[in-house]
């Protein structure tokens, strides 16, 4: 690694604000739109997290990068966030799981960023006037002309992020049957949107095969593998303009094949049932949101990383029934059908990073998955 750390960069928003600071990762101009994440631990999770790409992400904790980088904490291959921006990065690495630090993780990736300057306010601005599209750069621009390219990216919902992290062939993990836990599906499809490595690595201890499709797979394409079930993943960008993959949601529905929805696979589902999905001021990213479960009452904290909601407002009565809620602002965290063996959640029942609260939420889907095969 040849490029000095400390040679400075600015990162501006669309409304004019500008900071300076020092550059991370590699020299070079980055554009997309920004929000900030509220975890203390987990950026080589988030960094290799699908559901950023198009994205700067700001961590508001202060130091970041303290513990490095290890070989079995990634989301998937490769770094997606389009640019990272943090308050200090650690110039120490204490782990004896690391084998690289950060700031070599993020020259390796190709990953421009920034230091040095006040997160908080950053956070703050954010937090005012919603997520915006933002630009870091190490070149010598001036600010004027550099709002201009801010200002003339495109936006998430003109791009195809689904397109780009999905995988592009299906893929099959085959289990041993005498490893697998206490209860378990034969077959399970997963319709991958920008999975996390989490979510498969956790369902192949359920699950004895395993398929991973694309995410412009149909529903034709889904019932050919014959599942016992059926799980759409999380994912980056705005679901309202996946047209396919709401009517395939749709037809999932009617088959009354057991279907759970993570995430952006949550906001799908929603759609197909007829109810509306909005933009969010700044979103949800963090591992620290209280959500409660309006069917027992218990109380637990999320993993969460979203710039959309199902608006509670368009949910049609006689098709879902809101079965969790944000504590911090009431958004619809899950839903269930009314008639249909179809569940989903917003936030992320794997935890990585973040804490294990709602991981048994995989359970009840299976649970729910035996018993359905057992009437047919």
């Amino acid at each position: 690694m040849s490029f000095d750390a400390k040679s400075p960069a600015k990162l501006m928003l669309e409304d004019g604000h500008v900071f300076h600071g020092q550059a991370i990762g590699v020299p070079g101009t980055t554009f997309g739109e920004l929000v900030f994440n509220t975890s203390a631990t987990g950026y080589q999770e988030v960094l290799t997290d699908p559901s950023y790409r198009g994205q700067i992400v700001l961590m508001t904790y202060p130091e970041i990068g303290n513990y490095g980088v290890n070989p079995e904490d990634y989301e998937s291959s490769q770094i997606h966030v389009a640019g990272f921006v943090v308050k200090r990065l650690s110039p120490y690495t204490s782990s004896w799981r690391a084998q690289i630090s950060l700031q070599e993780f993020l020259y390796r990736n190709a990953i421009v960023g920034i230091e040095g300057i006040d997160t908080r306010a950053l956070t703050r601005i954010v937090r005012d006037y919603g997520a915006m599209k933002a630009g870091i750069t190490t070149g010598n621009i001036s600010d004027e002309d550099f709002l201009k390219q801010v200002k003339a990216q495109p936006s998430l919902a003109e791009q195809d992020l689904v397109g780009i992290v999905s995988t592009p062939k299906k893929m099959t993990y085959e289990q041993n049957l005498q490893v697998l836990h206490d209860m378990h599906l034969n077959r399970m499809v997963l319709v991958d949107y920008g999975v996390k490595q989490s979510i498969v690595d956790y369902l192949r201890v359920f699950v004895k095969t395993l398929v991973i499709l694309p995410s412009d797979s149909t529903y034709d394409d889904v019932i050919a593998q014959q599942p016992d079930a059926v799980l759409l993943s999380n994912g980056p960008g705005d679901p309202t303009v996946m047209t396919g993959a709401v009517e395939m949601a749709r037809e999932l529905i009617h088959s009354n094949i057991p279907t759970f929805g993570i995430c952006l696979g949550h906001q799908i589902l929603a759609l197909a049932c007829g109810a509306k999905v909005e933009k969010m001021k700044f979103g949800h990213h963090g591992g620290n949101h209280p959500v409660k479960d309006l069917e027992t009452g218990q109380i637990t904290i999320t993993s969460q990383n979203h710039g959309y909601a199902v608006s509670p407002d368009s949910v049609p009565e006689d098709a879902m029934i809101i079965t969790h809620i944000n504590l911090n602002d009431h958004s619809v965290e899950g839903f269930r059908h009314k008639n249909k063996p179809v569940s989903s959640v917003q936030f992320h029942p794997e935890a990585s990073p973040g804490p294990h609260d709602t991981r048994y939420l995989f359970r009840h889907f299976i649970a729910q998955a035996l018993a359905q095969s057992e009437l047919v």
